[in-house]
């Protein structure tokens, strides 16, 4: 038992040390990208071409009139545009988005309300059936929490000269970032993501991905890769996939943002990090065997399937995270018991350097989104950000392993709540109610089980892994606690 492990903690550390250099190369990838400048294509206006704006919603009660008003407000020539308002909503969204589409369409803006009989396959499959309509030989796409900016369009469209191109991706900004401790730490992650993981893939010739929102297909594109699909969680990134290895190529914005609205309470962000997640397992599952096949096409190499493996296994890290920092409380006690094997636990340390090219990662990320005080907004947040992540590894680590396993579950929504600074309210949400998941009670008793070990290191005079076990202990404490005193949503 104590040899299972010694070695199942070992491998969890050669898992997170192997994602960490692949962080590390992506981050040389995106500095090379910063050193060459690329002008924008110009098109003039007589050339723009007809565009769909696709807004799937489903019950938004708070968010789509603001949503309507700011698409409506796209710079781009009237008779090249059509806007789909694809609304499977169930409650009182439906007479919101009807009055803001008539008063719109009063003022011969070509805005639809678009419903389906039955709502079949979430988000992808009201994709597919506003595609089906579609007038646009180009379609962009808004998620309901998102303001595009009204030169959005002419931003990214020009970049569809080159015929190849078959997805224009752009850079999430975020509208409530100041809001919270919660939403900064989600800004701190995601602007990594938006920076070095986008633009390093793209600069690599890897696989990059759609991220469901702020971007604009081809519709070729779409439809020569097969259509949406709702097998998965991430449709958006199962499409991705799907289209490059069509040999369709993806250009990725950092320059162009699109402004978003984070989750404000923990019940929310377990609710999108789950579906994240787990979606991103199922593509893994999905898509694993295709990146070792040849593809007419496309031609993959040996560096871009690593690329390609370890973007699909990306949450993946979460699982072994969990099982590595389990596993490191008997650790302590092994070590204490059998100490001719030091040599052969030391070499774990080696590991830890893993962590050094994360904090790098990260720095160049915040240096290339932050405008001042760089360094004290990257030391403030940077510890307090891998902490709630350690926090969300038990939540995150399930998500994994049910989509590793094949397990299906329903699209769930991320509720929104338009707001953007604490004076206001949204306790009068009503689409969330209070309930504590089970889930909730086992991360108190993480938390329970690491401050144990940290008692342990005094015991066995080994405090090698003390803070490793303080950030543990402190993340699924802080993790349990938000969702304790946040309702949850319906």
């Amino acid at each position: 038992m104590e040899i299972l492990i010694a070695v199942g903690y070992l491998l969890c550390l050669l898992f997170i040390f192997l994602f960490s250099i692949g962080q590390l190369h992506l981050t040389w990838h995106y500095l090379r990208r910063l050193k060459e400048k690329k002008t924008a294509p110009d098109m003039a206006m007589e050339e723009w071409p007809m565009v769909t704006i696709q807004l799937p919603v489903y019950n938004e009660l708070y968010v789509i009139e603001r949503l309507i008003d700011a698409v409506v407000k796209i710079s781009y020539p009237r008779d090249k545009l059509e806007i789909q308002v694809l609304d499977d909503s169930t409650d009182e969204t439906v007479d919101l988005i009807a009055n803001k589409v008539r008063a719109y369409q009063e003022q011969n803006i070509d805005v639809k309300h678009i419903r389906r009989p039955e709502r079949k396959g979430f988000k992808a499959g009201a994709l597919a059936y506003g595609l089906e309509k579609a007038k646009g030989a180009f379609i962009a796409i808004f998620d309901a929490d998102f303001l595009p900016s009204p030169d959005f369009l002419k931003k990214t469209i020009p970049h569809f000269i080159n015929e190849k191109v078959g997805v224009v991706q752009t850079r999430w900004g975020h509208v409530n970032k100041d809001y919270s401790l919660l939403t900064r730490l989600q800004a701190f992650g995601l602007d990594g993501h938006f920076t070095i993981e986008q633009g390093g893939r793209s600069h690599a010739g890897s696989f990059i991905n759609f991220n469901g929102t702020g971007g604009v297909w081809r519709k070729a594109c779409i439809e020569d890769a097969g259509g949406w699909s709702d097998d998965t969680l991430t449709e958006d990134l199962d499409l991705s996939y799907r289209a490059q290895m069509k040999g369709w190529e993806f250009t990725y914005l950092e320059e162009v943002e699109a402004p978003a609205e984070l989750p404000i309470l923990m019940p929310a962000i377990k609710s999108q990090q789950f579906r994240w997640n787990k979606g991103a397992a199922e593509c893994a599952r999905k898509h694993l065997i295709h990146i070792f096949e040849e593809h007419p096409k496309r031609k993959i190499g040996w560096v871009n399937r690593i690329h390609a493996i370890m973007h699909l296994f990306n949450s993946s890290v979460f699982l072994f995270l969990l099982i590595g920092a389990v596993l490191s409380v008997p650790m302590l006690f092994i070590k204490q018991q059998h100490p001719y094997m030091n040599t052969f636990f030391k070499l774990g340390a080696v590991f830890v350097l893993g962590f050094f090219s994360i904090g790098l990662f990260y720095w160049i990320a915040t240096s290339r989104v932050i405008k001042e005080r760089k360094l004290w907004y990257f030391l403030k947040h940077y510890p307090l950000f891998l902490t709630i992540t350690m926090g969300l590894s038990l939540h995150n680590a399930l998500a994994v392993a049910e989509g590793l396993l094949g397990f299906k579950s329903p699209f769930l929504r991320t509720p929104k709540f338009n707001v953007t600074n604490v004076k206001e309210q949204w306790k009068k949400n009503i689409y969330l109610h209070y309930k504590v998941s089970p889930l909730t009670w086992l991360e108190v008793l993480l938390a329970l089980y690491f401050v144990f070990g940290i008692v342990s290191a005094f015991f066995v005079a080994d405090y090698g892994m003390l803070l490793f076990h303080a950030m543990l202990a402190i993340g699924f404490a802080a993790v349990a606690l938000y969702s304790f005193t946040a309702p949850r949503h319906a």
